[in-house]
């Protein structure tokens, strides 16, 4: 892939169930290392539009391609193994096991393995330590061993995008990373994406509607409204465009919106 061409490239994306259209048309080149913002509010089709890139809805038309390969009508589990890793807006976690254990599954899986080894994983010492690895970079070795059900929100949110960095993706869906959580943990998942996106090795798409959290974090922002794209430009430009904030921030201060 040439340098300048884009890791993702999604043109005229559409899905409808029956009568009802989810996602109208939707193009859109993203670049590698990047992190594109998307917002919209409820109905706008951004959950849609996840499932359509991570190969859980097959597109009705368009053309979804990553690092040039079209990945469109792919299962899930293709997907991920060509680089692309989801968290989703719950916590998509293990609870009855430790913290480094719900990694090494994350870390196998990605491995091609079966789930059947699931109580033989710390046996494997490479698996190992790419797990202590991982906690440590980001930041979760002190919960190493701890059941992952009994810590704090924030924490198994944290843990989760540890699982999904566990794959080693090259784009990262993150769906509503923040959401349920207090300032203090929104902060730290906002130090954590930032540090990561600066390492160069991650292109971030993040859906969110804690405007902070957007403003901090993104390069560019596609508005989403009625399933279609209204709007794709820079976080200043967004912030500024009056239709915008007509169909999304209510003529409100996007800084301090928190719906």
């Amino acid at each position: 892939m040439a340098a300048s061409s884009p890791i993702l490239s999604i043109k005229g994306l559409t899905k409808h169930f029956g009568g009802v259209q989810a996602v109208t048309d939707i193009s859109l080149d993203v670049q590698a290392g990047e992190t594109l913002a998307i917002i919209g509010p409820n109905g706008a089709g951004k959950t849609t539009f996840y499932n359509l890139l991570s190969g859980r809805l097959n597109p009705s038309s368009g053309s979804v391609r990553f690092k040039g390969k079209e990945i469109s009508g792919l299962a899930p589990h293709v997907v991920s193994r060509m680089g692309i890793s989801r968290s989703f807006q719950i916590n998509n976690i293990f609870p009855e096991m430790s913290v480094r254990e719900n990694v090494e599954v994350a870390i196998t899986v990605q491995q091609g393995e079966s789930r059947r080894w699931l109580n033989r994983a710390s046996d494997n010492q490479q698996v190992h330590q790419q797990a202590t690895q991982l906690l440590q970079d980001l930041g979760l070795t002190h919960l190493a061993e701890q059941i992952a059900g009994t810590i704090s929100y924030g924490d198994k949110r944290l843990v989760e995008i540890a699982m999904v960095l566990a794959i080693r993706p090259e784009l990262v869906l993150l769906d509503e990373p923040t959401a349920g959580m207090t300032p203090d943990e929104t902060g730290r998942v906002v130090e954590l994406v930032r540090g990561l996106a600066r390492t160069g090795k991650y292109t971030f798409l993040i859906t969110e509607h804690d405007m902070r959290v957007v403003f901090d974090l993104a390069d560019r922002i596609l508005v989403m409204h009625r399933g279609s794209r209204l709007m794709l430009d820079s976080p200043e430009r967004v912030r500024a465009n009056p239709e915008v904030r007509r169909a999304y921030l209510g003529e409100e201060d996007p800084v301090t919106e928190q719906t």
